[in-house]
């Protein structure tokens, strides 16, 4: 992985107040820039999911489980004392929405149904992976701009600014970044 261009605690352009411009993503239209933004999030994402398997954040600990790792653990070692850095401020304000199935049976996005009293870690954990999900698993087009270049951008910049500041915490070091 090459070496990060920003640290954690200041994002890249990671403001909510990005305008949205209306203008639907297709892959063959990515520009040069968000097409290497979503390649670098993808591998950032990889990298730090294979780091907490190396740190033994896992869901299961029985020898023959599969080895999957587990971003509560991961939050119950680290979330006291927690600051949100930029990003993650960014993060929650951007309100990263869920596909849900919705009463017609259409897709539809709706925001995150988390709880109120849940604490700022899993927030921002919850709202990273919701972002991994929309990009990998979620609807490509639709009326409520989950494909709309500058919110992507805002989005992926943020997490990917998540991913740094955690892995730092966690102490990753080259489980993270790939450097030893």
């Amino acid at each position: 992985m090459a070496e990060p261009t920003h640290r954690s605690s200041e994002p890249q352009t990671c403001s909510s107040a990005t305008p949205l411009a209306v203008q639907e993503v297709r892959g063959a239209d990515l520009d040069g820039d968000l097409r290497q933004l979503v390649f670098d999030f993808f591998l950032r994402f990889s990298r730090f999911e294979s780091a907490l398997k190396e740190r033994h954040y896992l869901q299961w600990t029985q020898p023959g489980s599969k080895a999957v790792p587990s971003w509560k653990r991961f939050a119950a070692d680290h979330r006291a004392g927690y600051q949100p850095n930029a990003a993650a401020i960014a993060l929650m304000e951007a309100k990263p929405k869920m596909q849900v199935i919705g009463e017609a049976g259409n897709l539809e996005f709706v925001e995150e149904p988390l709880a109120k009293n849940l604490p700022v870690l899993d927030r921002v954990i919850g709202h990273a992976n919701t972002v991994r999900n929309n990009l990998f698993h979620g609807g490509k087009h639709g009326g409520d701009n989950w494909d709309n270049p500058a919110r992507m951008r805002v989005l992926l910049t943020c997490t990917i600014g998540v991913l740094e500041d955690l892995a730092d915490r966690g102490g990753f070091g080259g489980d993270y970044s790939g450097y030893y």
